[in-house]
């Protein structure tokens, strides 16, 4: 097996016979996704680095890796410093870096299927500046030099049922059909994993923690659709479930369908589209229109099916973690149990649901300092002892037919009371998650706006955490989806929060080498009714139910609407979760959902 240092050469040995002096490695496949096949892992291959965002610049004689704040300790762990060199994102990024660094004769390299348009003119650019080039390669060139490359997956598609989406596929396309005709487009190309499986009713098992297939599609103002799936995830079952509207085609043919597009005009996301996409439709003499997916904002909108069914996948959800909190207040204080064996007692408490898929993403089970790296991955080499009068973070979430889940319980594993810092810091923590979760805002609200409510606590103490405070949860799709978030704006358009959203409410804390603090659950917008009101307002339902550390709670920093609100939560998780257990496990959640005394 080549280590990360022979690959690393292997690498630049293959670009000195492209004659490139330099290729650059994303986190992506052809679809922009966040998280990919085992295939297209080109950067963990490369690497080493197992976080779930990050870039690498290799040139001849340097090696960069680029990530943002959530992985900068982890980045250290994964990435051989005697090779490579951090840098962190936004503060600088690849181009800037070449702004500084490229001489007038490189030519840096990137794969077209891997980068959208946007990215790829602005990395031209900065090259530009100095002289350079940017070279569109026509293979990868890590896909020369990994030997032992995983295929695609060729797990078949399958269909979702209606009682689940409560939309029919044809419903959908229909609608995107009307949206093309008021735009006078001709089609529209939707290339996103998860807007492909939403719209024609599909889920697949091709991604890893994502339910969906690789596949693309083109639909047009009439409202049938071209689907591009490789034939052998093609069932009698999925072709009778899609109809006479939507061809099934190779997806080999995709290339030939774009090229055959010249005179059309057609839409294309430049977000959730790669650079490859537009070129060829741009070589075909198409008139190409930069549109957000037309899928995008009503995947967003969850249907009163899709609500009901998370409601419960999160119920279900709620107990298997409620017998994991109860097993490591018993177990941890032992000393034996590790990181990794917490995980998998988790998934299996998960597991014993017959209706659970997969998880939703990989666990993180942070113990101690690991706690603090804010997308902690525990592997055989990281793997920690929860150790006794320590803190405990695990982040995780499962998928089921009816609903995706996330949910951060932060947990201090005794015997002893933990310190004052500790509380403090968690009790902030708490106060803002709570400030989100009775936030009532107007109609045209967006994220950015209400951000501030979650991290005032900490402000007020001087601290703060690097990473949102909230984003879209899918309907049995991905655990991150846009275009709804909670953060700080980056100065991009932002959209409304609007009822029927589902968004993550996570603050935090991190105190490197010592732990992390994060208390997330799913809340789902929703209009309010108020009483003399002006305005159409709106606030959130909490969905996640799951107790809250009391241990780690200072009491007396909390006003009386705080407590009451944390009364009510637990009140509320005892009456979803508690049908559900019995015995030893029921009696410690009642203690665990009892009224908080300050």
């Amino acid at each position: 097996m080549q280590t990360h240092e022979a690959r690393l050469h292997a690498l630049r040995e293959e670009l000195k016979r492209r004659d490139l002096t330099g290729f650059v490695v994303p986190i992506s496949d052809e679809h922009m996704s966040e998280y990919v096949g085992e295939y297209a892992q080109r950067l963990a291959w490369l690497t080493g680095f197992g976080g779930s965002a990050g870039i690498a610049l290799v040139t001849l004689d340097r090696a960069v890796m680029f990530v943002d704040g959530r992985y900068t300790l982890q980045v250290r762990d994964q990435v051989d410093g005697k090779f490579w060199d951090y840098e962190s994102i936004p503060d600088t990024s690849p181009a800037d870096w070449l702004r500084q660094n490229a001489t007038a004769d490189a030519r840096i390299g990137f794969d077209p299927w891997l980068h959208s348009r946007g990215w790829a003119k602005g990395m031209a650019a900065a090259l530009a500046k100095k002289g350079g080039e940017l070279v569109a390669v026509d293979s990868n060139p890590i896909d020369t030099v990994w030997e032992d490359q995983p295929e695609r997956s060729n797990a078949p598609a399958r269909p979702h049922d209606e009682a689940y989406t409560g939309r029919s596929s044809a419903d959908k396309r229909g609608a995107i059909a009307e949206w093309l005709k008021e735009n006078e487009y001709d089609a529209a190309v939707i290339s996103a994993l998860d807007s492909i499986a939403w719209l024609f009713n599909i889920r697949g098992s091709d991604v890893s923690r994502t339910p969906v297939a690789l596949s693309f599609a083109v639909v047009r103002g009439d409202g049938t659709a071209d689907l591009f799936i490789a034939p052998d995830k093609v069932t009698p079952e999925l072709i009778a479930h899609l109809g006479n509207a939507v061809s099934v085609r190779d997806r080999d043919a995709f290339e030939d369908e774009l090229a055959a597009m010249g005179g059309k005009t057609v839409a294309v996301d430049p977000d959730r589209s790669v650079a490859a996409i537009f070129r060829a439709l741009d070589d075909a003499g198409a008139t190409v229109k930069e549109e957000r997916d037309p899928v995008v904002l009503p995947k967003a909108i969850k249907t009163d099916a899709e609500q009901s069914g998370h409601r419960a996948a999160q119920a279900r959800d709620g107990a298997a973690i409620a017998k994991f909190l109860h097993f490591v207040e018993v177990e941890g204080p032992k000393g034996e149990l590790t990181e990794l064996a917490a995980s998998d007692r988790l998934e299996a408490f998960r597991a014993e649901s017959d209706k659970l898929t997969d998880l939703s993403f990989d666990t993180i089970s942070g113990a101690g300092p690991n706690g603090a790296v804010v997308h902690y991955r525990v592997s055989d080499e990281t793997n920690r002892t929860l150790e006794p009068n320590s803190v405990y973070l695990v982040d995780s979430g499962g998928q089921y037919h009816d609903g995706t889940t996330d949910i951060t319980r932060t947990v201090w594993v005794g015997p002893d009371a933990p310190g004052a810092e500790v509380k403090d810091r968690f009790t902030r923590v708490l106060k803002g998650h709570i400030a989100l979760a009775m936030a009532v805002f107007p109609k045209g609200t967006v994220g950015s706006q209400l951000d501030t409510l979650a991290r005032q606590f900490l402000w007020q103490a001087g601290i703060d955490y690097a990473h949102g405070t909230g984003h879209g949860v899918g309907a049995y799709l991905g655990v991150h989806e846009g275009p709804q978030n909670v953060g700080k704006s980056r100065g991009t358009k932002e959209q409304a929060l609007l009822p029927g959203m589902i968004l993550s409410n996570e603050p935090g804390y991190y105190k490197a080498g010592e732990y992390g603090i994060r208390i997330e659950n799913l809340v789902l917008v929703h209009k309010l009714d108020i009483p003399g009101a002006e305005l159409e307002s709106m606030g959130f339902e909490t969905l996640t139910f799951a107790p809250i550390d009391r241990r780690l709670i200072d009491a007396g920093m909390l006003s009386q609407a705080e407590r009451e609100w944390l009364d009510a939560y637990h009140a509320k998780v005892l009456d979803v979760v508690g049908p559900q257990l019995d015995g030893e496990r029921l009696e410690w959640l009642k203690t665990q959902c009892a009224p908080l005394v300050a």
